[in-house]
């Protein structure tokens, strides 16, 4: 039968239905090869209307806050019970900031981070240059006082004073990865950044996540934990330049604080 045939009551065939069937066909033939999905920073087909993008660069409901709560907690109980000398004087005074921008970012986003407001956004922020001014005071004594010859007589309180002090500087990074990958977790719920600055293995292959997948809290959490043992990438690789960066300077700092304590505790020990 010709285009011109009937296909139903002796009527013409459309030629340009007959074009949008096999454009489509075109279209499903070629996402079952590349399977089903679009590259990042990929044209949509011009057989048809665009595939459906993932979840990590469309509008979706939001991050839960319970992870990133867990852990300001987590990194301010740390800071708090670590020595007066090595904490910022009063000793008691950036845990007990960080905690009240906590009680207010969690009172305006009490289960998940969408509502976008500068001063929101300027509070989270500080809560993650606090952490940072706590934790780095705190390293930079103990190594001070390492190198002194004034921290370390017993090997067992400065193992443990060096594991809460590595602990929060994971969580700092972590905090300071999830606050800037793509504008922060509000934009990210947003969409309104199409390029990452950390590549995640699920954002290249589909089939490696459900559907709804995008990355959370715990997900850069595990990214700043894997490069502050590892001293580098291992499966999220860094894309833009700041990112780069600070992926280096959290090694940097680690491997310091690492180092010096493991060296100093083995020289008691024996």
């Amino acid at each position: 039968m010709d285009a011109t045939d009937s296909d139903q009551g002796g009527e013409p065939a459309d030629p340009r239905r007959l074009a949008g069937d096999l454009h489509r066909r075109l279209d499903r033939i070629e996402q079952l090869l590349t399977g089903g999905t679009t590259a990042p920073g990929a044209r949509p087909s011009r057989h048809g209307p665009p595939a459906e993008q993932p979840a990590w660069r469309r509008e979706t409901e939001g991050e839960q806050r319970w992870a990133v709560t867990a852990a300001v907690l987590l990194a301010a109980a740390v800071q708090w019970s670590l020595p007066p000398r090595l904490s910022f004087r009063p000793h008691w005074l950036l845990p007990l900031l960080e905690v009240v921008l906590l009680i207010g970012l969690f009172a305006a986003n009490p289960r998940r981070i969408r509502r976008r407001s500068p001063l929101m956004r300027s509070a989270s922020l500080a809560l993650a240059a606090l952490v940072s001014v706590a934790n780095g005071w705190s390293a930079a004594a103990l190594v001070r006082g390492l190198v002194l010859g004034r921290e370390g007589e017993d090997a067992g309180p400065l193992l443990m004073t060096g594991a809460g002090i590595w602990l929060t500087n994971v969580i700092v990074f972590a905090l300071w990865y999830w606050e800037w990958d793509r504008g922060g977790p509000v934009h990210r719920a947003a969409g309104t950044r199409q390029y990452p600055d950390f590549l995640f293995p699920q954002m290249q292959e589909s089939a490696l996540a459900p559907p709804g997948w995008e990355p959370g809290f715990l997900d850069y959490f595990y990214l700043s934990f894997t490069n502050a043992t590892a001293f580098s990438p291992t499966d999220v690789m860094p894309l833009s330049r700041w990112a780069k960066m600070l992926m280096l300077a959290q090694s940097a700092v680690s491997l310091i604080t690492v180092a010096l304590v493991i060296a100093r505790a083995v020289n008691i020990l024996k």
